[in-house]
């Protein structure tokens, strides 16, 4: 029976809601430009019939001849075609001229000459001015009544001139179609364009609802900062985009390097040029100043274009430790078998002697052998007080024999017990790593026989570690990348890594190294008391 596929049909995506929401407001800011729009050309027409109807009653009140035909026995017979044609010219509903008492001498319904106006007309009576909206004899219309004066400045007669709703609503809706169209094509724009935006988000969101978006986000921080490994996020220009809790803690950052540059956070440019390279990069060892990471790195593409880089950092520090302390027993191990070895070989030369019936040479080279070992033993077990650089000694001692290199450990070494102020791990890398390669160098050096002196002692100042060997020595121009991963005299892969290591520890105690020449290289390793650091 085949899995069923998941529907989104009763939830809406991100991008179909966006959609709905542009619409609306969109329809909403068009519907109340409209409105707008509609109430003020509504008012701008209103108060422009107001004002062209004061305008013509203002001028037919100012014509001579209209103050001349009041006074004549039948005003109506010669104002009518006046008014009529005045009311043609001028584009206005009605003209009435009316006596003083409001008594019509024209109309544009000529039945209704002789009868009373329709409408307030008492402050014209007075002398003054009215303009109103009224329904009168051809319906609602706004008008305007002026008095008409004589040569004594007294009221002979009034003037109406009108407009009416009607014809005032004919031409808002000529003024209003132009903006529906406007609006129209407004929201027709807008729609498209929501349209493509939301088409666009569709693509980028997967079609995914807010929810899911936001569960999705979540669960994303849920697993991003509870897992151990660091995970980094570097864009193009070389800012860090995302950093977990994990990656924080591995690079020693106390403050949260999102949108800062890599250059800028005191990591080893090795690391920087790793989290930036342009290609993918596998498990590959970095150090800190205390740690060695594992770093893997992907290059996020886009359209054939580097978008940025994910990076993934996996703590080494405690395995390489461990390692480290596996090869030192590893070491000590093959030094007991080439002890075990030589000790079978005495023993059988012994053996050998006493058969020959030379039991006093037997016993003479015996306890040759034995005091020797015995000395070695003695004089680095009393001068050397910390049990792992003792056993360290005492290991590499028989790792240099072995290789026919000669250890020598110089009278003014004396180690006191250091209280844990520093790691034995500590201690078996730094010394370790510089008698390993100590005892590499003079086995491969030329002329005389290959030797390593080792002078280690504490004072008032600290630890003091010495390497000396008759090798080849370190080239002067090399010095300054010795102590960086990957650099070895060594051809053979997996080295470069033991000085790095060194340099590593010694940092975190707040010491130093130095390399010096002497007949060939000198390592001096100086770690200072730690309670003079706190």
């Amino acid at each position: 029976m085949p899995a069923p596929t998941r529907t989104r049909t009763s939830r809406w995506s991100l991008a179909r809601q966006l959609l709905v929401l542009q619409l609306a407001v969109l329809l909403v800011l068009v519907g109340g430009g409209i409105t707008i729009a509609y109430l003020d050309a509504g008012r701008t027409t209103t108060d422009r019939a107001r004002d062209q109807s004061l305008a013509v009653a203002y001028a037919i009140a100012d014509s001579p001849s209209v103050a001349r035909a009041v006074s004549t026995p039948d005003p109506a017979a010669v104002l009518q075609p006046y008014a009529v044609r005045v009311q043609t010219d001028a584009d206005v509903d009605f003209v009435t001229i009316m006596s003083p008492l409001g008594i019509r001498y024209t109309h544009p319904n000529p039945a209704l000459i002789g009868q009373p106006f329709l409408g307030h007309i008492a402050a014209a009576q007075r002398g003054g001015v009215v303009t109103e909206t009224y329904t009168g004899s051809l319906g609602p219309s706004v008008r305007a009544v002026v008095p008409v004066f004589d040569a004594n400045h007294r009221v002979v007669a009034l003037v109406a001139v009108g407009i009416t709703i009607a014809a005032i609503s004919a031409e808002l809706r000529d003024r209003v179609w132009p903006l529906a169209g406007v609006a129209a094509a407004v929201l027709l724009v807008g729609a498209c364009g929501g349209w493509l935006v939301s088409a666009r988000l569709k693509r980028q969101t997967r079609g995914i609802a807010p929810g899911e978006l936001s569960n999705l986000f979540e669960y994303h921080e849920a697993v991003l900062h509870s897992v151990r490994e660091g995970v980094l996020l570097v864009g193009r220009d070389g800012r860090v985009g995302l950093c977990n809790d994990g990656a924080r803690t591995l690079l020693g950052l106390t403050a949260d390097p999102v949108g800062q540059p890599l250059v800028e956070l005191g990591l080893p440019l090795e690391l920087v040029a790793a989290f930036v390279a342009a290609e993918t990069r596998t498990e590959e060892l970095h150090l800190t100043d205390t740690r060695v990471l594992v770093v893997s790195t992907t290059v996020v593409r886009s359209g054939g274009r580097a978008q940025g880089t994910v990076v993934i950092l996996r703590d080494h520090t405690e395995l390489q430790t461990l390692t480290g302390e596996l090869t030192t027993a590893r070491s000590l191990a093959e030094a007991l078998r080439s002890q075990a070895h030589e000790a079978a070989n005495r023993l059988h030369t012994v053996v050998s002697l006493v058969e020959l019936g030379r039991p006093e040479d037997a016993v003479e080279f015996a306890t040759a052998e034995l005091a020797l070992a015995q000395e070695l033993t003695d004089r680095v077990m009393s001068a050397v007080s910390e049990p792992v650089l003792a056993a360290l000694l005492l290991g590499k001692a028989a790792e240099a024999s072995e290789r026919g290199v000669e250890f020598t450990i110089t009278p003014d070494t004396v180690i006191e017990d250091l209280g844990g102020e520093i790691a034995g791990r500590d201690l078996v890398t730094i010394l370790g790593n510089l008698v390993d390669n100590g005892i590499d160098a003079a086995a491969h050096g030329a002329g005389g026989r290959p030797g390593v002196v080792v002078t280690a002692r504490t004072d008032e100042d600290g630890l003091l570690l010495r390497v000396a060997d008759n090798g080849p020595g370190v080239p002067e121009e090399a010095v300054e990348d010795m102590f960086r991963r990957g650099w070895s005299t060594k051809a053979a892969e997996g080295h470069g890594l033991g000085l790095a290591l060194v340099v590593q520890a010694v940092r975190r105690y707040g010491g130093s190294v130095d390399v010096g020449r002497d007949g060939g290289a000198v390592f001096t390793v100086r770690l200072p008391r730690q309670e003079a650091l706190r």
